[in-house]
């Protein structure tokens, strides 16, 4: 069992690109790759099965692991969990690495969108991928005080949603 755990942890290494891959450089290529890392996605629902752990060889911690969100090609990436809200319609995400779990009041468990992660500079950032066998795209940027416009709450960063052919709005925090 724990060899088809290895085997399927490489295989989401591998395909989330390596040495040659310049993906990062082209969202819409991006986009189109991580389409068949969500096969395992139907009808908007993930389907169950366990995350397989992927050995920590990079930082040289043979002992622990590294979930498979946290890894983008052979990069280990360091991106701060956050939380995102927004309303009209309602949505929810909770980012982990490149991991992306979009929720709505229809949805409330959450479907779990493999992405690839942008580092935009000047605390922006990009998560791309599909839901649906759509674009999946959520920007996120410093503004101080935004708004859920439901709650007085404040939060530290805005978010650009587009999803299902839709553009959101809507607000993060760290976790």
């Amino acid at each position: 069992m724990r060899g088809i755990g290895l085997i399927v942890a490489g295989s989401l290494v591998a395909a989330c690109g390596g040495p040659g891959t310049d993906a990062s450089s082209n969202p819409e290529a991006e986009s189109r790759e991580i389409a068949a890392q969500n096969q395992s996605v139907t009808n908007g629902q993930v389907e169950p099965q366990r995350t397989p752990d992927v050995a920590n060889t990079g930082d040289n911690v043979q002992a622990g692991s590294v979930s498979p969100c946290l890894m983008q090609g052979a990069d280990r990436l360091q991106v701060a969990p956050l939380r995102a809200v927004g309303t009209e319609p309602f949505w929810g995400a909770r980012v982990e690495g490149r991991c992306v779990t979009y929720t709505t009041p229809e949805n409330q468990q959450g479907v779990r969108i493999w992405t690839r992660y942008f580092n935009e500079g000047n605390g922006r950032s990009a998560w791309v991928g599909q839901l649906d066998g759509k674009k999946f795209e959520m920007r996120v940027r410093p503004e101080a005080g935004c708004s859920d416009g439901m709650s007085d709450k404040r939060y530290p960063i805005a978010v650009e949603l587009t999803v299902m052919g839709e553009n959101r709005k809507g607000c993060a925090e760290p976790l």
